[in-house]
Formats: C-alpha cells, structure tokens, sequence
C-alpha cells in the first residue's frame, strides 16, 4: 500500500490527490473517502508518515496512502500526473513546490492557506493553462470568505450599503473541555500557534489605518459575547487591508478581520511575546542552555536587560488584575522546570513549541471549538441597520474535531464540484465567487455547518 510505484492508475478513473494527513486532514479525508467509494473515484494521500496517512484511509477500496518526502521532485511529480486535482495540506511554505508542479503538469490545486508571493508568481501561467488554483479554502480563511460575501451581496442587492465590517474567527476548546488556565488545546498546526501575530497587523477603524507591531499584537484585546459562551476576546489579523477591494467594501469606515480567543489567553500570550519566547533566530542562547529554567532566565532577564524575578516583571509591566493568572499560565507550562531542552531545538519557538504540545495536547475525549462571528453595519433607505452572523461548531473528540471539519469540508467539496464540471472558474483564487461559495455552503448546511443571524434596526 505504501510503495510510490504502486500508485499508478488507470486513466479512466478520477483521482483526487492529497498532500498531508495531519491533525487538519481528518475529516477531510472521511469526506473524499466517501465520496470515492459513491463515484468510484481515486483518492491517493501522500504523507511524510506512512502510518499516519494509512491511519486516515483505513480499509477503504478507494484510497491509497503513499509514503512521501515532498522535498523529492520526481516522486512528488509522478503522484502529481497520476492525479486529476490536487489538495495540499502541507505546511505553507511547502505549497509552492506542489503548485509549480501542477503548473507543469496542468493540474489544478486546492489549498486552505493564503495567497503569498511564490503562488502570485504563478498567477498568468496558471490562467494561460486555463487552470484551477484555489486557495484560502479552509476555515480561517475560507468559510469565513464565503460567508462574508454572501451576506455582503444580499445587503447591497436589497440596496443596502455596508459602513463597518467585523469578522472574528477562533479555534478553541469547548467549554466542557477547558482544563488549564491558557483556557486553550491545540487543534491544528501548532507552529501556526507559536507564530500567530507575528507578521504584525493593519487594519481600517473609524476611517483611520491602525498598524501593530508584533509586540502589540495581544495588548488591549478587546472582548465580545457570543451566545452563552464565556467571554472571548480578539486580536487582529495580519492585513485586513487586502481584502477590502476583494469583498469590494471601499465605501466601509471600518474593516476588520481578526482571531478570537478566551480573554485570559491573550494576556499571557502577550507576556510570551514580550519575552521573546516565539523568537525563531536565537539559536545563540539556545547554545548555553541545557534546562527549561537556564532558557526561560535566559528570556527573561534578556528583555530590556530586566535583571529582576518574573514576578516582579509582571508587577512592572502588566496590570495587577491579571498578575495571578498569568502566574498560573505559566506555573502550567512548567517554564522553570529542570527538564532538559529538547534535542531537536534550535530557537525559542522550538522550545516553546515542544512545551505546548506537552501541555496543551487535545486528550482523547476533548473537545475543540469553532467560532465565527461577522458583524456588520449598513445604511439602508436612510436607516442604520446591523446584523450579527455567527457560527458555532463543536468537535467530537480529539481526532473529529470542529477544525478538521471546518478545515476539510470547504476543500473536499470544492475538489468535488470541480470533478463534476460544476465549478468552471479559471485561474488563481479565494472563494469569494458567487460560483464557488454558494453551492459549498448549502453542502456546509447538510454537514452541520451554518449560520445564525441576529439582525437588529
């Protein structure tokens, strides 16, 4: 089943391929699963790790798993020909060797990660080759594009016109699974975690462009309430401005797209920064330290040059308020351990890294959360009016959970509309096409996924 030179299939057959089998691959791989056995399709899962990509096909007759180095460009590519479309759930930085690929091989790629520069290179030959390069099609982004923009075309085709927009996703744990004080377990890419924010963020408030740095990302969170869910707060997302003219909201005062979590995180997660405990270009410390405690004395006191306890530390640049809990979080990672470092570390993000996934694992009965929340103002007939979108999805348990569901279920069902020759668009994309997201969030619905609308005059 693992052998790369097994793979080869008969022409007549579709094939879906999917790079990854991660924690976001699950349902993913459920969904074509069956989709493949109801249409006797192929579907072909290339992973680093045989046994994780065996572990999500199962017994199914129409799926194979392929152990795969990515980095290897004659097997990457002759999985890439035996297929009709392609999924890439690798790691970002990695899509842009699948994606010159099947520019090459003239086949079209679906992922769940943003636009960035490498794929925008692409762009002419991928429209010349009359292909199909789908990205952002995931959660966050992804369904949240989708469902933005439906609610945007029917406020303006009733003639309403939009003065701020809001849009807040999160993955987090349930309520009923919220265990430790980060109020947080990892769902997904936890480098995606240990990284978060730090690109900055720009965004469009009260008609002024507000810009933060890294380091004041987590500062301020402002809070919001979503139901009978407990209090959750945001922090904003990389370039808000970009999307402005791809959602065609110009006319908007305010446009906003940010990451939700619990309150409480955001507080210690801006400790963390401030520290520089996510710094991905210290490997020179990481020389002189054998422990978690040599490192994290290390971090601290290399702040400023802040010669002084943590707990003095949080005394002078924190609010009182906060001081015990932000305690609390880090007793948990248990930063002041005697633990040796682990061997593969070469930066702080490493380090931190490994402590989270120690810490904040998903245990077997946990279960995470999805949260989205659109919130949007517009003027109509003269009449300020405002409506409130919001989407709340639990997961089933560590492996089910509501990210891979959210993750997965865009992709899948945009892999097979494709198949189908019922979505015909051409060239590089998100999924903010009426084409795209109306047929993938009615098939969302039939999947437990959707939407409640709060509108208020």
């Amino acid at each position: 089943m693992g052998c790369l030179y097994c793979t080869k299939l008969s022409s007549i057959l579709k094939t879906i391929l999917v790079f990854g089998a991660g924690k976001s691959a699950t349902v993913l791989i459920d969904y074509l699963k069956t989709v493949c056995e109801q249409k006797q399709w192929q579907l072909i899962v290339a992973d680093a790790n045989l046994q994780q990509a065996q572990s999500k096909i199962g017994s199914s007759a129409n799926a194979k798993a392929v152990e795969l180095n990515v980095t290897a460009e004659d097997e990457r590519r002759m999985l890439i020909e035996d297929a009709n479309i392609v999924i890439s759930l690798l790691p970002p930085h990695l899509h842009i060797l699948v994606a010159k690929d099947c520019v090459a091989i003239s086949r079209s790629l679906l992922t769940a990660s943003y636009v960035d520069k490498d794929i925008k290179t692409l762009e002419a030959e991928i429209k010349s080759k009359e292909l199909l390069f789908l990205c952002e099609m995931g959660l966050d982004p992804g369904i949240d594009h989708m469902s933005a923009m439906q609610l945007i075309n029917t406020i303006k085709e009733k003639g309403g016109s939009i003065t701020s927009f809001k849009s807040h996703c999160g993955g987090l744990v349930a309520p009923e699974s919220d265990t430790n004080p980060w109020h947080y377990k990892i769902s997904w890419n936890p480098r995606n975690i240990v990284m978060a924010g730090s690109a900055g963020a720009v965004y469009k408030q009260n008609n002024q462009i507000i810009q933060k740095p890294y380091n004041n990302v987590f500062e301020d969170c402002e809070e919001l309430q979503i139901a009978a869910l407990p209090p959750l707060a945001w922090y904003p997302n990389r370039d808000s401005l970009s999307y402005i003219s791809l959602y065609k909201l110009e006319e908007a005062t305010t446009f906003i797209r940010t990451t939700l979590r619990y309150a409480d995180f955001c507080k210690g997660w801006d400790v963390i920064v401030d520290l520089g405990l996510t710094d991905e270009h210290d490997s020179e410390i990481i020389g002189r330290c054998k422990t978690f405690a040599d490192w994290f004395e290390i971090k601290q006191f290399n702040v400023e040059q802040r010669d002084i306890s943590f707990r003095m530390y949080l005394e002078l640049y924190t609010e009182e308020a906060s001081h015990e809990t932000i305690m609390q979080q880090f007793d948990f990672l248990e930063l002041n351990s005697l633990d040796a470092l682990p061997a593969h570390a070469k930066c702080s993000a490493d380090i931190l890294q490994h402590r989270l996934e120690q810490k904040l694992a998903l245990r077997p009965h946990d279960k995470d959360m999805i949260v989205m929340l659109h919130e949007i103002d517009y003027l109509h007939n003269e009449q300020q009016h405002s409506v409130k979108s919001s989407l709340v999805v639990f997961g089933d348990d560590n492996l089910q959970t509501a990210m891979a569901k959210t993750v997965g279920l865009p992709l899948g069902i945009a892999a097979k509309l494709i198949l189908e020759e019922k979505l015909k668009l051409k060239g590089l994309h998100i999924p903010t096409h009426k084409e795209i997201y109306e047929p993938v969030l009615d098939e969302l619905k039939l999947n437990g996924v959707s939407f409640t609308e709060k509108h208020l005059v």
